[in-house]
């Protein structure tokens, strides 16, 4: 699958969220899927991650699931491809493989460690694709505070902050993309 766009996003595998974010999910998958982009995620049924595959699936799409092997029963039945891994680390790391940019959809603790390790990554110059979080109804509120916090204090220079976009609107992660 070379020389194809891909995108890697990151989201909630919890069925106990605001359907408000499973809605963006879906709309911003499909426009993605229409701007040519192969999708990787967790690969998985649950929550927005099913939600994501969904999408895919019903656009047409090419979705590349990446699964540590203990989660084998959560995996998604019409993924285009399936990648094992042995750990979360390695997971993180092969979603991230080959792709123009991340997307961090509203998610729990996964997500905020899949997103922090991506920022971290691209400050030491490790990731060059773009990252975004997308703040629909102020969900990434707390986190933009800590990290102009953070940026205050010196503990995260102006520049590496500006490595990741918090757009608002899926229309307007859309053209960010």
């Amino acid at each position: 699958m070379s020389g194809e766009k891909k995108l890697a996003i990151f989201c909630s595998a919890s069925y106990d969220i605001d359907p408000e974010y499973n809605t963006a999910a879906a709309e911003f998958t499909r426009r993605a899927c229409a701007k040519g982009y192969v999708i990787v995620s967790g690969g998985t049924v649950k929550g927005t991650m099913g939600v994501v595959a969904d999408a895919v699936r019903d656009c047409g799409g090419t979705h590349i699931g990446i699964l540590p092997r203990f989660m084998e029963e959560f995996t998604y039945p019409a993924l285009s491809s399936l990648v094992w891994t042995d750990t979360m680390s390695e997971r993180k790391e092969r979603m991230r493989e080959g792709t123009s940019a991340v997307v961090a959809l509203p998610g729990g603790i996964g997500t905020l460690d899949e997103l922090v390790e991506t920022l971290t990554l691209a400050k030491l110059g490790k990731y060059d694709g773009r990252i975004f979080a997308l703040n629909i109804g102020g969900f990434y509120d707390k986190f933009i505070e800590l990290l102009d916090y953070y940026v205050s204090t010196g503990m995260l220079d102006q520049n590496s902050r500006n490595l990741i976009s918090f757009p608002t609107t899926v229309g307007e992660l859309d053209e960010l993309i």
